[in-house]
């Protein structure tokens, strides 16, 4: 949970197989196509770069039409979860779910895991994290539970109405959350998503800040399930006009232009007062539009951002009704002139998340037969290629 004291260390190899360029079980990622992205990585490129975050998934694809799961993320680690954080809101198209913001809008605060799932498998998950919470966590449930829950639709690829998600998929994600490398594309809660009208999912990526003589981490999750193939955009290339074909969604119906959604968790070990995180959670919006979307009616694109800083600095609010002592609490923050890297960590971290979601993956039929095409990386790597970018 403690920052690296530390300056910046070298940006890893990215000609060289890793962290950096494929996940733990071998699928590659947007840097081994020679896409130029700006910032600086954590060890692994991921929001686990953040000390004390851990992500799990539970991924199910099961005969034609189960193409769905559930993605848990413990801010500050399972067994720190009764230690709240501090947090912040956006909603940049409100067309979706995210459950506890009420709270987090009353508080600047939050206690507990995060689950990310479809659309119609949210009150599931809700329900699940108060059964984790009660089996370790029973101190932090004597009192009350907002659990963080957050959706995108998968019905294109998945059969969303039928109870395949249940309480033991999700305690599944939760109980199985481990810090380090993570998976993308086509797992958890990203397991039916599309994005760009290609196979979307999962994504995550990370950015080091160094700020008064300490290094910081910025991580982003995306659940990535937005866009029309014209608007994809990376690094600047107009990728989505340049792959135009085999596009089964654009024929499809009921279809809506851009629908879809997008969750973003933005995590950072900095310490932050409740309106820097909610300063971190509207830079999602920038980092989005880099790979072209312009924010779609149809489109849930709601952010949550957390700091892990000041551990131990915020009273459980249910510990007032067990018998906690009074005290004072204190936060200590990263001064409002400083932020500017945080920022940009976010917004860069935010463009790679989404396109790691689309190039860890392979195409996917599902329900009734529909099929999403993956994004195709050698053609992606030929276009950077002859742009001039290396790799």
């Amino acid at each position: 949970m403690k920052a690296v004291t530390a300056e910046l260390p070298p940006e890893p190899d990215r000609g060289r197989p890793g962290p950096q360029t494929t996940t733990p079980s071998g699928k590659t990622r947007a840097r081994s196509l020679g896409i130029p992205f700006a910032g600086q990585p954590g060890q692994w490129n991921a929001i686990t770069d953040v000390p004390g975050v851990e992500v799990g998934y539970t991924t199910l694809i099961r005969g034609t039409s189960v193409r769905t799961g559930v993605t848990a993320i413990h801010p500050r680690g399972a067994a720190r979860s009764d230690d709240p954080v501090v947090a912040a809101f956006f909603s940049q198209n409100g067309n979706g779910e995210m459950t506890g913001l009420s709270w987090i809008q009353e508080s600047g605060t939050f206690a507990g895991p995060v689950a990310i799932t479809n659309t119609h498998a949210v009150g599931i998950a809700h329900a699940a994290i108060i059964a984790w919470a009660v089996r370790h966590q029973p101190e932090m449930a004597l009192a009350w539970l907002l659990p963080v829950v957050g959706e995108t639709w998968d019905g294109y690829l998945n059969d969303i109405n039928s109870p395949n998600v249940t309480e033991r998929a999700c305690l599944d994600a939760l109980e199985g959350a481990a810090p380090g490398p993570i998976e993308e594309g086509s797992v958890g809660g990203g397991t039916g998503m599309n994005c760009y009208q290609f196979k979307g999912g999962s994504g995550t990526a990370s950015r080091l800040v160094s700020y008064a003589g300490t290094t910081y981490t910025v991580g982003v999750f995306v659940q990535a399930n937005f866009g029309t193939r014209d608007e994809l955009t990376l690094a600047g290339l107009p990728l989505g006009q340049l792959l135009a074909e085999d596009n089964p969604m654009a024929a499809w119906r009921p279809g809506r232009e851009g629908e879809g959604s997008v969750i973003a968790v933005v995590a950072t070990d900095a310490p932050l007062i409740p309106q820097q995180a909610a300063a971190l959670a509207r830079r999602v919006t920038l980092g989005l539009a880099r790979t072209g979307t312009t924010g779609s009616h149809f489109s849930g694109d709601l952010f949550l951002a957390f700091s892990t800083g000041n551990p131990d600095g915020i009273t459980l609010s249910g510990a007032v009704l067990t018998g906690a002592r009074a005290r004072y609490d204190t936060l200590r923050f990263v001064p409002w002139g400083f932020m500017d890297p945080f920022y940009a960590a976010v917004v860069q971290a935010t463009e790679e998340a989404v396109a790691n979601a689309l190039v860890a993956n392979e195409d996917m039929t599902g329900r009734d037969g529909h099929r999403t095409p993956a994004l195709p990386r050698d053609r992606v790597a030929e276009l950077f290629r002859a742009r001039g970018a290396p790799g």
